[in-house]
C-alpha cells in the first residue's frame, strides 16, 4: 500500500494537507444549451448543460406553484480506469439525486410554475470529488442559463487520511482513506445545502474537516464568480475592479 501523506506532510500528489487542487471553470461551453460550464478540479473534466424552464412532458409531472429540477449525471464509459458500462448506474442515480437536492435551495423555482430546468453532468474524466465538482460546475451553468438565484452553490470534500484531516481527497485518497466528507454550501446566506459522510470521524477531526471544506468552498465560489464575469464583462475588467 502507498503511503499517502509523506513525512514531510505531502500528500501523494504534493499537496499539503489543506491544499485544493488546481481549479478551472469555464463559462458557455456548449452553444446549444441555455446554459454551459466546463469544469477542471484536479484530474476532474466535467461539462454541464442546462435547458429550461421549459415545458414539461409528460404534462402530468408539471408543478402548478414552481418549476421541477430534473438532474443527471452520468460518467462516460471511457472516464475511469476500468471501461464502465454506458448505462446509469445505482452510484449515479444516488449522486444524480445528491446533486439535485445541493442545487435546489439556491433555485427560485416558484418563478417558472409548470415547467421543468433540466441539468446534464458528463464526467468526462473521473478523479475522486467527482459530486462536489459537479455540483460547483451546475451552479455556474445554471447562473449562465439566467435561472434566477438566491445564491450560488460551492463544493469541496474534507477526509482523513493516514490519520489526518485533509482536503479536496482525490481519487487513491478517496479510495484508500478513513473518511471522505462532500459539502456544499451558499456562500452568501451561510448555508449548508450538502453534507455527507462516508466513514468515521472523532468530532474533533468533524469540525477541523469542516470548517477546512468551507473555508475552500469560498475559495471555490470566487473562482465561480470570476469566471461569469470573465464571460459577461470580460477579462479586463476584472483586474480593474
Amino acid at each position: 500500500m502507498k503511503e499517502l501523506i509523506n513525512e514531510k506532510g505531502l500528500r501523494i500528489d504534493g499537496r499539503k494537507v489543506d491544499e485544493l487542487r488546481p481549479l478551472r471553470i469555464e463559462v458557455g461551453v456548449l452553444k446549444n444549451a441555455d446554459g454551459s460550464s466546463y469544469i477542471e478540479m484536479g484530474k476532474n473534466k466535467i461539462v454541464v448543460a442546462v435547458y429550461g424552464p421549459k415545458e414539461v412532458h409528460p404534462k402530468h409531472q408539471a408543478l402548478p406553484d414552481r418549476s421541477i429540477l430534473r438532474c443527471r449525471y452520468h460518467m462516460a464509459p471511457f472516464s475511469v480506469d476500468v471501461r464502465k458500462p454506458p448505462q446509469p448506474s445505482r452510484r449515479e442515480i444516488e449522486i444524480s439525486k445528491v446533486i439535485r437536492e445541493a442545487l435546489e435551495p439556491a433555485l427560485i423555482l416558484e418563478e417558472y410554475p409548470r415547467t421543468a430546468i433540466d441539468v446534464y453532468l458528463e464526467v468526462l474524466q473521473a478523479d475522486g470529488g467527482s459530486r462536489c465538482a459537479g455540483i460547483t460546475a451546475s451552479a455556474v451553468a445554471l447562473a449562465d442559463a439566467g435561472i434566477s438565484m438566491r445564491d450560488m452553490v460551492a463544493a469541496c470534500a474534507a477526509g482523513k487520511v493516514s490519520g489526518q484531516v485533509v482536503l479536496d481527497l482525490n481519487d487513491v485518497e478517496d479510495k484508500e482513506g478513513e473518511a471522505d466528507m462532500p459539502l456544499a454550501i451558499m456562500p452568501n446566506l451561510n448555508q449548508v445545502t450538502l453534507l455527507q459522510l462516508d466513514g468515521k470521524l472523532t468530532s474533533e477531526e468533524f469540525e477541523r474537516a469542516f470548517e477546512m471544506a468551507v473555508k475552500a468552498c469560498r475559495v471555490i465560489y470566487e473562482a465561480q464568480r470570476k469566471a461569469l464575469i470573465d464571460k459577461y464583462f470580460g477579462k479586463a475588467e476584472v483586474g480593474e475592479e
